[in-house]
């Protein structure tokens, strides 16, 4: 078990006992819901409207039932709002991602207001606790909302962002105001305790009119996972299956402890969960590199490159101009990232039928695709496939825009040192058809000068096909 899994699961058996407070059915305001609404003496969180010039500091705060702090802190209520909620934070303090949100947010939007809900307070306690207060900070919250409707600010122009616990505050909170905001984006929402939670009692696409969720550290057995694993939202998407992020391996975390000191330790457990805002902070500064999701059953299937379809509203850009459709049943998305930004990586789907004089099925053969473009070319690309005597097919990803693609050759790796010293793998390909993820585009690829093509193993003689029966439909494009 490495490090983390052991962070893992010592921090998972501090919550065994918060259970059945977070299940619990009872509603805060049942007795007197008139008055909870409009009584905002008792709201603890604050609400910082951050600016362009100084994103990391307070500089004003919207105070709930006084109107005069509406001007003071010239609060625009004719633009977009965005409200930004925090997670756990064990030290008590903003985390470095909030300022970089405020500013990614105010680079693509100038003109919107920038709120961040300071519950610090309530959420550095242990987690058990802090989880537990996102029912209260959700209550303050929901006032907020509703004292800015009474106000005349329009619901349709307010989108929450919630990171982790904040995720839930912002659930909560969506189904205490009096109308639905327009959109709730959950980033990486937190697992445990709310797993299982009753619906009331976490994010769900009840919430807001849409809600879009990034699901990007959700390893481990449910409710011990740190992301939630289910599926919460109106469309969830899990960035390289939701489980584990590039770039976060134990000895990219140690590099960073060895180059930048302890306080870089956190990064043992919180790269991938926080890699959700990175993400989110991606689509608002790199529009021009937009990265798409694509609609899947599982992401065994997407990593055989079944699911890179963009019908019937099947892909979507990731992020802020996510596609706002909803549907009665949550939209499970898949796609694949880089492990630094910009994230965006370009999908392929290659489907080969491969041939041999003899049954043979070897699982896990190291092969290499390299992919020739217009623009420009990638060359040895590592997959994991299972090679049989019948089609396969498989997701290849590139970092780079080859463009319009011309060539692609295999080649078929030794999987040891004595690998075809007794005896050499060989198998042959008649054609092989590739599916572009960004621009559907579908391509035939044949032998140039002869029927078959020959891949034996080992053999570093490059297998070159040509491509033919060229179809595109830009129409699919999003």
């Amino acid at each position: 078990m490495g490090k983390e899994s052991v962070l893992l699961l010592v921090f998972g058996f501090s919550l065994i006992s918060c259970d059945p407070h977070i299940n619990s059915t009872e509603t805060p305001f049942a007795s007197n819901i008139t008055r909870w609404i409009e009584n905002h003496s008792h709201i603890e969180s604050k609400f910082s409207v951050r600016s362009e010039e100084f994103p990391d500091e307070d500089m004003c705060y919207l105070v709930p039932g006084r109107r005069e702090s509406i001007s003071a802190c010239n609060f625009k209520t004719d633009a977009q709002t965005f409200l930004v909620i925090h997670g756990w934070s064990v030290a008590g303090l903003f985390e470095s991602w909030v300022s970089k949100l405020v500013s990614a947010l105010l680079e693509r939007e100038p003109d919107a207001n920038v709120i961040v809900v300071d519950w610090l307070e309530r959420a550095s306690h242990h987690y058990p606790t802090s989880a537990e207060n996102t029912r209260l900070v959700g209550m303050d919250v929901a006032k907020f909302i509703n004292w800015l409707e009474s106000l005349g600010y329009p619901l349709e122009k307010l989108h929450i962002l919630g990171y982790s616990l904040g995720a839930h505050v912002a659930g909560i909170a969506g189904n205490l105001t009096n109308n639905k905001v327009n959109r709730i984006t959950g980033l990486d929402p937190a697992g445990p305790t709310f797993e299982h939670a009753d619906r009331l009692k976490r994010l769900s696409d009840d919430d807001a009119e849409f809600v879009d969720v990034l699901h990007t550290n959700t390893r481990g057995t449910p409710d011990l996972s740190i992301g939630i694993q289910r599926p919460v939202g109106h469309v969830d998407i899990y960035p390289n299956g939701g489980t584990f992020q590039p770039g976060c391996s134990l000895q990219n975390a140690m590099r960073m402890i060895t180059t930048y000191g302890l306080y870089n330790v956190d990064q043992l457990v919180k790269c991938s969960h926080e890699r959700s805002v990175h993400l989110f902070i991606d689509s608002l500064v790199n529009w021009d590199r937009q990265s798409l999701a694509y609609r899947c059953s599982s992401k065994e299937a997407f990593s055989k490159g079944l699911c890179l379809s963009c019908r019937k509203n099947r892909c979507t850009r990731l992020g802020y101009n996510v596609s706002k459709v909803r549907s009665t049943r949550s939209a499970r998305m898949y796609l694949k990232t880089r492990d630094v930004m910009p994230y965006k990586v370009f999908h392929y789907q290659i489907k080969v039928h491969l041939f041999s004089q003899k049954d043979m099925t070897l699982e896990s053969q190291p092969l290499k695709i390299s992919l020739f473009g217009i623009r420009d070319e990638r060359d040895n690309i590592p997959v994991v496939v299972m090679i049989t005597n019948t089609t396969v097919s498989f997701l290849v990803t590139c970092d780079t825009d080859i463009g319009e693609l011309l060539m692609l050759s295999v080649q078929w790796e030794k999987d040891s040192f004595l690998s075809g010293f007794f005896s050499t793998g060989q198998f042959r390909i008649r054609r092989m058809r590739v599916k572009s993820g960004e621009t559907q585009a579908k391509l035939m690829f044949r032998p140039k000068h002869e029927d078959f093509g020959v891949l034996t193993q080992g053999v570093h003689r490059l297998l070159k096909m040509h491509g033919s029966y060229f179809k595109e439909d830009m129409k699919q494009q999003v």
